[in-house]
């Protein structure tokens, strides 16, 4: 995924902040994060995407329910999967739960430990640093015209020679308005900037 410097330097400061690990959806907006970064033990993130604990999980209800920061300890939300239970099972037997934004656009992430729990130094620096995530993966309200264009073409199903012949421009041309397009949009791929785009009424 194309970031910015500032956000792959915030995403190894979480690592070293949650040696076991973290999960984190910045910008989560029509059930779907703008970025989503997992770093949890492989077989437990495979549990719990198989099972649909996203739908149940505490920690989800409670990023939702309210924000700020709380160890997974403090979270009086009901359980009845034995999500955390399960998970302590994958080392992740201590967390902090953060939740950031306003509710059309939140960011809630959850930040694990095996040995201890977190002091209230490491969460005052996680939710610093999910505060900065949040400020600096905000997606963009507009994308430029020759941007909004191009997408638009290649969505309709037209190959690159195709879509530049219609718009009067090199295929080069249009493949580096694609390539901001997706920069804009945080995007791997052009497939995917289109649905975010799409997503965000911007095209």
């Amino acid at each position: 995924m194309t970031r910015s410097v500032g956000i792959d330097l915030g995403l190894a400061r979480l690592s070293d902040l949650a040696p076991a690990g973290y999960a984190l959806g910045l910008h989560i907006r029509f059930a779907s994060a703008h970025i989503m970064v997992q770093t949890y033990d492989p077989r437990w993130i495979e549990i719990y995407t198989e099972r649909g604990y996203l739908l149940c999980d505490p920690l989800v209800s409670w990023g939702f329910g309210t924000t700020g920061t709380a160890r997974w300890s403090e979270l009086n939300y009901p359980d009845p999967h034995d999500i955390f239970g399960q998970a302590a099972g994958f080392g992740l037997k201590y967390g902090v739960a953060v939740s950031i934004g306003p509710l059309s656009s939140r960011s809630i992430g959850g930040f694990a430990r095996s040995d201890r729990e977190f002091t209230e130094q490491e969460m005052e620096k996680i939710h610093e640093t999910v505060e900065i995530l949040h400020r600096e993966s905000t997606p963009p309200s507009s994308l430029t015209i020759a941007q909004a264009m191009a997408l638009r073409l290649i969505a309709k199903g037209c190959r690159h020679a195709e879509a530049a012949a219609l718009l009067g421009i090199s295929e080069s041309a249009l493949k580096a308005r694609l390539r901001t397009a997706r920069e804009r949009l945080l995007s791997r791929t052009t497939a995917e900037a289109i649905q975010r785009a799409q997503e965000y009424k911007l095209l």
